[in-house]
């Protein structure tokens, strides 16, 4: 980001971007004690809409119970400034990022410091660069997911995130646009902040959510939009060399959206990228911001 907005949202307050501050001993700064969302706005025919906001706000909570996290404001208090700070920003299609974290305070690790909040939100283009509506190079990471009872994977929480580092930034040292990872027990997860979808002889595969995944918001998007277009979506684990002789991928994620995968540790699909599946998909999930698919299922909040 080198042009920032001109509004972020702390502690209830909206202020200038610059004075959303907190203290270097800020817990969740020594301990990665936080928990956040990332949540898309698109700028629709009927006026801009913030994709799926109740269900990333019912996951923002779901993921700070699990942490004692306490969250000092309601789902309609975070819905709410979501949206002014939209405004104030003068922003349509743009990305929000709320976070709760432990601030200032004791310095144990089980210290129950007061926790504090933010809501930034600003311009982000296609997450993978703008190569990615032609598909991205991916290797499968030296570097395993947490292994379950370790760390949640399904909250979404900063410090889990520190895996994902190793993930993306050893995936980009080697040449890739993004890495994959795998369990304890060598089968495919996700990844670094992606889920990941593969295609074999017309049936859409995906890891489980036992597999060290978040739930994605958009994952749960692609396989409706999957079934609704008749496909057969398949939740189970799967091994890595699936990936060698599969039909087609892709990953998907908010800031992701839908990204093909053109090809796994140099190894490139059956079909061109991106496939066909892959393509229905991706223009099913824009078709709810340009109007060519119906919004059924009230997916579009204009507030």
């Amino acid at each position: 980001m080198s042009n920032f907005p001109d509004t972020i949202w702390h502690n209830g307050q909206f202020k200038p971007w610059a004075q959303a501050t907190t203290h270097v001993m800020t817990h969740a700064l020594h301990y990665g004690s936080s928990v956040f969302e990332g949540i898309r706005s698109y700028a629709t025919p009927n006026g801009h809409a913030i994709f799926r906001l109740n269900e990333h706000i019912k996951r923002f909570f779901n993921s700070a119970r699990i942490y004692d996290l306490a969250v000092n404001y309601t789902p309609d208090e975070i819905r709410a400034a979501c949206f002014e700070l939209l405004k104030k920003n003068d922003l349509t299609s743009g990305y929000l990022r709320p976070i709760v974290f432990r601030g200032p305070g004791s310095f144990g690790l089980g210290a129950d410091n007061p926790t504090e909040m933010s809501i930034a939100a600003w311009v982000w283009g296609p997450y993978l660069g703008h190569a990615s509506a032609q598909g991205v190079d991916v290797c499968i990471s030296s570097w395993q997911r947490l292994a379950p009872n370790t760390v949640p994977a399904m909250a979404k929480a900063g410090g889990n995130y520190l895996s994902s580092t190793l993930i993306s930034r050893e995936a980009k040292r080697l040449g890739f646009d993004e890495g994959i990872g795998l369990t304890r027990d060598g089968l495919l997860s996700e990844g670094a902040g992606e889920n990941l979808f593969v295609m074999l002889d017309n049936v859409i595969y995906t890891t489980t959510l036992g597999s060290s995944i978040l739930n994605g918001i958009t994952r749960h998007t692609a396989i409706t939009l999957a079934k609704k277009m008749g496909y057969e979506v398949r939740e189970q684990p799967l091994p890595r060399e699936f990936l060698y002789f599969a039909d087609e991928a892709f990953f998907t994620g908010t800031a992701a959206e839908i990204t093909p995968i053109r090809s796994v540790d140099r190894k490139t699909f059956a079909h061109a990228c991106p496939g066909p599946i892959t393509t229905r998909i991706r223009e099913a999930f824009f078709g709810l911001f340009n109007g060519t698919t119906e919004d059924e299922w009230g997916w579009l909040d204009h507030a």
